[in-house]
Order: structure tokens, then C-alpha cells, then sequence
């Protein structure tokens, strides 16, 4: 089949298309039947022509879709071109190789010995480890854009998740480019140029404080220089980038060579010692490690240590009594890897601080001794155990997203991002163990547990064992920190940037802003601003823990997605990497939880509680996102799992709560009617159970869609500004009330089906030009009766207070006629859990006839609330037989009347008018009639009967009514008067609604009933039981 170009003219789908067909239109015959359907069920040619065109946009697919779609013309980009081994693997080695390697891992060795220094190293990799696997998997479940790990957890955990994980990743990375340039400055005043400071303290105490207020000044001004750079272009730091990781790698070989050198010409680095305490190298300003040197063959005289621990540089001197009793040797910093100096250094050497370092198998007298600060021992700075070193060697095995976040320029993405992070976390983490027993089996104890280098004379550890010089470690060490610096200032303000313009975070929305080719100025500018509060932290063991947190937090919920995703079966889960499975995802996550409240458990708390409070304010006021993400699939299977669960009949009696369906009624402009039917749903809900918000639109399925779209948005909107949680439903049927029929029938899944309907009473229902409404509203009674649902009718919901208008006093009156399961007694009890009528009393009449008890129906009722648990007020309303009155006489005939007189003739609008007037008329002369007897009556009716009516309604005005109204009506009129004397100041008054005749012919007559049983009161809520009982005394 000769396929077109995918950009035919749409006039040429048409079938009576009457120009002559090219052969490019050729498809049009062979899919005719699908034509109408084009532009929503597009070709498949088209569409595979669109995704061959696809590119990956810096910033995500979104933008990308939206500029197609605008047509704007793209210039012709370069198709990407990076390989695993430049686009992934050579980044995350620079980005994992930082400076714990060249500053702290010696150390770390040297306080955790070698085993427990394996086990650091072990579980950290371990860690990257399992992540990497995960982040593969879902990295290669489809196509990710920049934005790397924000992206793929937003897109699998959904906006609250993402949102969440971004900003730690982003605050990671931000606080990373702290540590680096810390680290970069620590280099250069120790070791490149200690000349530099600044800042110099004369007492020993001082000197700590002294070097952080250093680090901070100069620190601010490479952040700021740094920043300058960034600011100025990205290109150059990408530039730079592989210079930096150069000196990475030869510092590393360097380490390597300097390692197998040592085991036969270990180089000569000697540390003085006193018993078995360490000297400070910066303190020999003579070089004589010892406390007397021999002038001449007779003449002895002291050295300078002699002048640091005595009184005088006499020999009679009084002399500290450690000094006293113990000599000064030397040892080999660096005895090589022949020497056996590994068994030394396998345990553990924990030191407080203040303490001085100390080698284990030297002699040594007096060693309770304790040292002063004025002398020239090397000191701990800081208390050392197992849990805080691995919170400062973690940021050393961070950096495994850098491959993910180049997705955008690789050229298979899916192959290369596994392969290439996974072999650069088995490098480095080789690198990190082999190191780990290289420095044990090579440098002495006490020269690993010396952080700064002070023992050999202010040198770096590790550039003591490089070869063929420290200075190569030196360099190498400060030009790599920078270069990650740079990274993590230029990586921080695009993440931020992705997720401002996801647009998901409100007050992040300014960030998203940058310079006209993409920059980020405002990102790059907050990023700037939060590394300089980690540089004024100014300590690099303070700084790391704190990215720590971050990071695992980022690992954490990365693994979270992945195991998700595969435990929930997904059907767009379809990683490409296969090596995968849950239950490596879920060790990753517990190893990443232990881990960080293994480091810092107060940094753990903290790190979490701002991720919670980012997931929380994003889900109230962050703009709704659907990305089909792993949590939405995790509430459908909840869902699911749920409802299968709930039995399939009616629920126990204990557990009944109205499931309300509320039926809405809209005008021609589509607006809703009696929005405070919906307020009322809210208050008797509180939030709990199931709400359903319906209407009805009248006409054609086919033709009506739209307005039916339109009239769900309609009550969306009007949910959303009630509050009120549930979901809504618009049916689209030609008469209204077959259309409340499916409703009732069809709301609903399983055991979660409304039981409980709650309707509006149609207004002016007499005067009304549409008959259907009041005949609608009956005929929904008798549906909801028939389905054995409750039916909720509140009369006058006009007068129903807000949500904003709470009764300050007042009662809630039951008035319990019959009983149909106990709702009467259940809606006080849940509408005053709502503020509105919370302060409302309840009070609950019931109705005794002549030949009832009403003391003992009184005590009866009284216990059996006390069993409810109900507090209410109680009261017995006996009603006497007494003679049907003249008015409820009337008010019968009157209605017989009106049915009759419209039953007979389908009158026009100006009659019915004028009927109307005529009945209006006759009511106002009712208060009047009630006293007046039969003869009375008779008389009036004689006299008035031809004066006003019109012609064919003199022989209406003469029928008797029947007897069974009659008596209906004396009922209604009867309660009516009880009510409204009882209950005539009530915020509320509750009451048995009375079924629909079973004769449909009475219709109008049962409104009129209703009419008359609630007439007087302000606010009414009739209430029909659904045949279930729904309140139980039983616990």
C-alpha cells in the first residue's frame, strides 16, 4: 500500500471528495470507514512519522509537545552523539570521585580500622549499588528528558513525591558544591599556601576557630567566583570538565604507584614521637626530634620540644612529668606495604575529642598522664565513631545520577545509562575498598589518624604515599574539587529550574525564569545563596552528614518508585534493564533509611520533616498533575483491593453512615439551582463516607456530550468551593426523571453504592408553568423507595445556614412519627459534628394517641437514647380525637378542586393564572371560614359562586371530597398545628416524610399534604427510612 506523506490535506479524507484522487490519497480508500475519526484517531503512519521525529528536549517532552503544536520552527539541532563511556561513564566517575577521597578517607581508615573501614565503604557502595539498579530500571522504562532523577521519581511517585525528592536532590547537590569548594580551600590553606590565612590565632585553643573564619572568607570568594563563571557560561565549566577529571585520575594512579613503590623503596617520611604519643611535625623548628643535642663532645643542649615541655631551656629546668619519664623516637610515616604494619591497623582506634594520637604498640610510662593543649602533641579535633564517619564518607559515593541527568544527549540512552553508571559505581567502589587496604597496609596508624597531615610536617596523608611526589595529590586533589564544585553549581539551579516550570510548586514559579538562551539566573542566584549558608558552616565533617541526609532521602524514594512499580504491575512498567527485582529495590531503600539514621538521627528527622512538609504543601496548593505516576497506581489497587473486600450486601448496622447521593438540579445557564443542598451534604457528612453529586441534562447523548462535560465541570467547581470530597456524575436522558432512575440505579461501585438520596422540594410547585417538576420529585420518592434507599428532602434550603454561619443556640427537633430504622435519631447525632450546629441542642417529640401511655412511652423513649448514647431532650405530644374541622374540610375540597379543574382541562398560562388567583382568593378567606358552621358555609358558597369563577367551573365548586383526603388531610393539618407549636423557634425541625400514594391519580393531592404538614416552619428536613434499620443500642 503506497502510504502518504503523513501531511495530506484533511479536505481530501472525505469521501465525496469529487477532485480526482493521487496516489498519495490512496490510504483514504482503503480507510474510509475511519475518516470522520482522523483527527482523533490519527493514522498509524502519522504517528510513527511523528515519533521517529521526536527529539529529546533539554527541558522534557512537555515543552517539546507544546512548541509543535504552536508550529514554531526549530532550528535543525544536532542529533545526540555521546556513548556510554563519554556521555555516562566518565561523568559519574568525575561526579563520584570528589574530595572525601583525597581528605578523609585516610582518616576514616586510620579511627575505623581497616575491617570496620571495609564495612563503611561496603554499605555505602552497597547502597549506590541497588540504587543505580533501580534508577536503571525505571531510566529505561521509556524516555527520560533532563531533569534526570527529579524526572524519573516525579513521573513514577507522582507531583507530591517529585516535588519532594527534587527539592532534596536539588538542596543535595547545592550543599555538595559547599562541601567542595570547602574542600577546595582546605587544600589551599593547608597545603598549597598555609601563608594565606588570614586569620591567626596565638593560643593553641584559637587555632580551630581561627582556621574555620578562613575558610568561610575565602570560601565565600570562590563561591562567588564560581558562580561568576557559571553565570557567565556553561560551556566553559563543560570545557573544563575534563581537564578536572584528568587530575582525578592521575591523582588516583598516583596513590596506585606510590602503594606498590613503598613495598621496596617506601619514601622517607619520619614522625616524632614521645613514649607513644604523636608530635606536632610543625613544632620541630629544629629538626631535632629529641631533648638534648650533643654542640660538642662535653656541651649538651636542649632543643626546642625541650623549651616546649620545661619551664626553661636549662637542664635543671622543672620539666612536665610525662616528658620526664619517657623518650623521643622516630617511626616511618609510610613503613610500606611490605612491612606488616596492616595488623596494626585492622581495629578500630576511636578517639574523643581533645585527645592526643597515640601508637598502641610503642612503650610508654605514665600513660594516664594527661596532655595540655600548650604542647606540641597532634589532637583530635572532633569525637570520632562508626556512625559519624559514615555520614562523612557517604557524599564520597554520591554523583551516580550524572549519567541520568545527560539522558538528553546520549544516543541510546536506554543501553547507556545502566551500563555506564553501573560500571562506574563497580570502579570507584574497587577503587574506595582497595584504597581502604592500601592505606591499612601502608601508612602507620597514627599518620591515618592525624587528619591535617600535622605529624609529617603539614604534608597530605595521602600525598605522603603518592608517587613521585605529594605535590601531584595536591594539585590533582584542588583542581578536582573545583571541577566538581563547578558541576554541582551549574547541575543545582537547572534541576531547580525543571522543577519550577513543572509549575507544581507555586512559590518556586519566579525560578523557572532565566536568560534568553535557557540560563537560570534567579536558580542560580538561590543556589548561590544556600551553598554560602553551607560555607559559612565552614566545616567540611559539619557540611557532609548534611548532604548525606539529602542524598539518601533521593536514593531512598528512587528505589521506592522502582519497587512500586514492579509490585503494582503496571502495564506501562516495561523496563528495558531487566536485571532488576523488588526485593533489591526494597534492601536499597532500608540500607538507605538505616543509613541515615545511622550518620545523624536528628539530620534524619529534620531531612525528613522538610520532605514532608514540601509533599503536604504541594498536594493543598500545588497545581494538579497527571503524569501517570506509581502512587495513582497504588490507590487504584488499594481501591480495588478495598472494594472487593467490602461485602456486597448492605453493610452492618454499626457501620451504617449515609452514603449520599445528592441530586442537583441546573438552570438554562447551566449554573446550579439550590447550591445549599450541597452545603447541607457537606455538614451531615463531616467529611467522611461517600458523596455523590448529580444532574440530570435533558436531550440526546450524542448531542448533549458537551453540555453534560460542561455541567460536570459545573459541579466540580461548585464541590471544590463547598469543600466537599467525593465525585459527581451528570447523565444525559429525555425525560429528567428517567434519567434520576438510572442515576439512583447505576451510582456506585460494589459496596460503596449511595444509600441515602438527597433531593431539593420543588418550589412554587402550584403555580409552576412545568408540571413535571412536582411529578418528577414524586416519582424519584417512589424510585428511592422501590431501590430501599433513605430519602433526604430539605424544604426552604434557602434558609439553611452556610458553612460560615454557625448556630450560636438553638434545638435540632426529631418529630419521631414512625419509625423506618432509626435515621431520625442518626441525622441530629451527625449534623452537630459539624461546626454549624454544633452548639444546637437536640430535643425528640413523638406523637401518643388516646389509648397509649404517654408516661411510660416518655421513660421508654428516655432509655432508649440513654442506650443510643444520644443526648436529647424528650417529649410526648398526645394528640385527642377530635371532629374534622371546617377548615381541614375546605382545604380538601379546595384541592380536589385544583387536581380536578387541571386534570380536566390542560389550561392555558393565562388561565391557569387566573386559576391560580381564584385559589388564592378562597385562601384568604379560609381563617375566616374555620368558625363559621356547615349553614354558614353553604350560604357563602351559594352567594359567591357565580360572582368571580368563570363558566365551567360553577359545577366543580359543588363535588364532595372524598373521605379518604379528608382524613389525610385532618392528619397533616393536625401535626401541622402540634409543630408548629412545639417547634416553631427550632433551628431545625427533622420529620417522617409519608409515602407517595399507591393510586397515581392522587399526586398533587400527596404535595398538597406535605404542603400542609410543614406549613409555618422555617426549616424542615423530611425524612424517609430506606427500610434498614441503621442505629443499633449494641456496641
Amino acid at each position: 500500500m503506497d502510504q502518504g506523506d503523513g501531511n495530506s490535506k484533511i479536505s481530501s479524507v472525505y469521501i465525496n471528495n469529487t477532485h480526482g484522487m493521487d496516489d498519495d490519497d490512496f490510504y483514504d480508500r482503503n480507510l474510509a470507514l475511519f475518516e470522520e475519526e482522523m483527527d482523533t484517531r490519527p493514522k498509524v503512519s502519522s504517528l510513527l512519522n511523528r515519533l521517529a521525529n521526536y527529539t529529546n528536549l533539554t527541558q522534557g517532552a512537555k515543552e517539546h509537545e507544546e512548541a509543535e503544536s504552536i508550529g514554531e520552527k526549530k532550528k535543525a539541532s544536532k542529533s545526540p552523539q555521546m556513548g556510554t563511556f563519554m556521555g555516562v561513564y566518565l561523568p559519574c566517575l568525575q561526579n563520584i570521585f570528589g574530595v572525601i577521597l583525597f581528605l578523609r578517607l585516610t582518616w576514616v581508615v586510620g579511627s575505623a580500622g581497616v575491617l570496620q573501614g571495609l564495612c563503611i565503604v561496603f554499605i555505602c557502595c552497597c547502597c549506590t549499588m541497588l540504587t543505580a539498579i533501580s534508577m536503571s530500571a525505571i531510566a529505561t522504562n521509556g524516555v527520560v528528558p533532563a531533569g534526570g532523577a527529579y524526572f524519573m521519581i516525579s513521573r513514577s511517585l507522582g507531583p507530591e513525591f517529585g516535588g519532594a525528592v527534587g527539592l532534596c536532590f536539588y538542596l543535595g547537590t547545592t550543599f555538595a558544591g559547599a562541601m567542595y569548594i570547602l574542600g577546595a580551600i582546605e587544600i589551599l590553606l593547608m597545603y598549597i599556601a598555609p601563608k594565606a590565612a588570614i586569620f591567626e590565632s596565638k593560643h593553641p585553643e584559637g587555632e580551630g576557630a581561627a582556621m574555620l573564619n578562613n575558610m568561610r572568607v575565602y570560601g565565600s570568594i570562590c563561591l562567588l567566583l564560581m558562580s561568576l563563571l557559571v553565570f557567565v557560561g556553561v560551556k566553559y565549566v563543560n570545557k573544563l570538565a575534563s581537564i578536572f577529571l584528568a587530575c582525578v585520575i592521575v591523582s588516583i594512579v598516583s596513590i596506585y604507584v606510590g602503594a606498590l613503590v613503598s613495598a621496596f623503596r617506601p619514601p622517607r617520611f619520619p614522625v616524632c614521637m614521645l613514649g607513644n604519643r604523636t608530635i606536632s611535625g610543625h613544632e620541630i623548628d629544629d629538626n631535632h626530634c629529641g631533648k638534648t643535642i650533643m654542640v660538642s663532645v662535653q656541651v649538651e643542649k636542649t632543643t626546642y620540644l625541650w623549651k616546649r615541655f620545661c619551664q626553661g631551656t636549662e637542664l635543671n629546668a622543672s620539666c612536665d612529668e610525662y616528658f620526664n619519664s619517657n623518650n623521643f623516637s622516630k617511626i616511618e610515616a609510610i613503613p610500606g606495604l611490605a612491612s606488616g604494619i596492616i595488623s596494626e591497623n585492622l581495629w578500630s582506634a576511636y578517639l574523643s575529642k581533645g585527645d592526643v594520637v597515640e601508637k598502641g604498640s610503642l612503650h610508654s610510662s605514665l600513660v594516664s598522664h594527661p596532655a595540655s593543649t600548650h604542647q606540641p602533641y597532634v589532637f583530635a579535633d572532633i569525637t570520632t565513631s562508626f556512625t559519624l564517619l559514615v555520614g562523612i564518607f557517604f557524599p564520597s559515593v554520591t554523583g551516580i545520577m550524572a549519567g541520568s541527568n545527560r539522558s538528553g544527549d546520549l544516543k541510546d540512552a536506554q543501553r547507556s545509562i545502566p551500563i555506564g553508571t553501573i560500571l562506574a559505581i563497580l570502579t570507584t567502589s574497587i577503587v574506595y575498598l582497595s584504597s581502604v587496604v592500601l592505606f591499612g597496609a601502608c601508612i602507620d596508624g597514627v599518620v591515618l589518624r592525624d587528619k591535617f597531615g600535622d605529624s609529617v610536617k603539614g604534608n597530605l596523608v595521602v600525598g605522603t604515599l603518592a608517587w613521585p611526589t605529594p605535590w601531584v595529590i595536591v594539585i590533582g586533589s584542588f583542581f578536582s574539587t573545583c571541577g566538581a564544585g563547578l558541576q554541582s553549581l551549574t547541575g543545582a539551579p537547572r534541576l531547580l529550574q525543571a522543577i519550577a516550570k513543572d509549575n507544581i510548586i507555586p512559590f518556586l514559579r519566579v525560578f523557572g525564569h532565566g536568560k534568553a538562551n535557557g540560563e537560570p539566573t534567579w536558580a542560580m542566584l538561590l543556589t548561590a545563596l544556600i551553598a554560602e549558608l553551607g560555607i559559612l558552616i565552614a566545616s567540611l565533617d559539619l557540611v557532609a552528614p548534611i548532604l548525606t541526609m539529602f542524598f539518601l532521602m533521593c536514593y531512598l524514594f528512587v528505589n521506592l518508585a522502582c519497587a512500586l512499580q514492579t509490585l503494582l504491575r503496571s502495564p506501562n512498567w516495561r523496563p528495558r534493564f531487566s536485571y532488576y527485582h523488588w526485593t533489591l529495590s526494597f534492601l536499597g531503600m532500608t540500607i538507605c533509611l538505616a543509613l541515615m539514621f545511622i550518620s545523624s538521627w536528628y539530620y534524619a528527622i529534620v531531612a525528613m520533616v522538610i520532605a514532608s512538609m514540601i509533599y503536604k504543601y504541594i498536594e493543598y496548593h500545588g497545581a494538579e498533575k497527571e503524569w501517570g505516576d506509581g502512587i495513582r497506581g497504588l490507590s487504584l489497587s488499594a481501591a480495588r483491593y478495598a472494594l472487593l473486600r467490602l461485602e456486597e450486601g448492605p453493610p452492618h448496622t454499626k457501620n451504617w453512615r449515609p452514603q449520599v447521593l445528592v441530586l442537583l438540579k441546573l438552570d438554562e445557564d447551566a449554573h446550579v439551582k439550590s447550591p445549599r443542598l450541597l452545603t447541607f451534604a457537606s455538614q451531615l457528612k463531616a467529611g467522611k463516607g461517600l458523596t455523590i453529586v448529580g444532574t440530570v441534562v435533558s436531550g440526546n447523548f450524542l448531542q448533549s456530550y458537551g453540555e453534560a462535560l460542561a455541567a460536570e465541570q459545573t459541579l466540580k467547581h461548585l464541590m471544590d468551593k463547598e469543600r466537599v470530597k467525593g465525585f459527581y456524575q451528570c447523565i444525559v436522558a429525555q425525560k429528567p426523571r428517567e434519567g434520576i432512575s438510572h442515576m439512583i440505579q447505576s451510582s456506585g461501585l460494589g459496596g460503596m453504592k449511595p444509600n441515602t438520596v438527597v433531593m431539593g422540594w420543588p418550589h412554587a410547585w402550584r403555580q409552576s408553568e412545568d408540571p413535571q417538576a412536582w411529578k418528577t420529585f414524586i416519582n424519584t420518592v417512589r424510585v428511592t423507595t422501590a431501590a430501599h434507599l433513605a430519602l433526604l428532602v430539605p424544604k426552604n434550603i434557602s434558609l439553611f445556614p452556610s458553612n460560615s454561619e454557625p448556630c450560636t443556640e438553638g434545638y435540632i427537633d426529631v418529630w419521631w412519627i414512625v419509625h423506618d430504622g432509626g435515621m431520625l435519631m442518626l441525622l441530629p447525632f451527625l449534623l452537630r459534628q459539624h461546626k454549624v450546629w454544633r452548639k444546637c441542642g437536640m430535643r425528640i417529640f413523638t406523637v401518643a394517641q388516646m389509648e397509649d401511655n404517654s408516661i411510660q412511652m416518655k421513660k421508654d423513649l428516655a432509655t432508649f437514647l440513654y442506650h443510643l448514647r444520644i443526648e436529647a431532650e424528650v417529649e410526648v405530644v398526645e394528640m385527642h380525637d377530635s371532629d374534622i374541622s371546617a377548615y381541614t374540610y375546605e382545604r380538601t375540597l379546595m384541592m380536589e378542586q385544583r387536581s380536578q379543574m387541571l386534570r380536566q382541562m390542560r389550561l392555558s398560562k393565562s388561565d391557569r393564572e387566573r386559576e391560580a388567583q381564584l385559589v388564592k382568593d378562597r385562601n384568604s378567606m379560609l381563617r375566616i371560614q374555620m368558625t363559621w358552621t356547615k349553614e354558614k358555609t353553604s350560604q357563602y358558597r351559594a352567594t359567591h359562586s357565580g360572582c368571580s369563577t368563570p363558566e365551567g367551573f360553577r359545577d366543580m365548586l359543588s363535588i364532595r371530597p372524598d373521605h379518604s383526603n379528608v382524613r389525610r388531610m385532618h392528619t397533616a393539618v393536625k401535626l401541622n398545628e402540634v409543630i408548629v407549636n412545639k417547634s416553631h423557634d427550632a433551628r431545625l425541625v427533622l420529620l417522617n416524610m409519608p409515602g407517595p400514594p399507591k393510586n397515581t391519580d392522587g399526586d398533587e393531592n400527596y404535595m398538597e399534604f406535605l404542603e400542609v404538614l410543614t406549613e409555618g416552619l422555617e426549616r424542615v428536613l423530611l425524612v424517609r427510612g430506606g427500610g434498614s434499620e441503621v442505629i443499633t443500642i449494641y456496641s
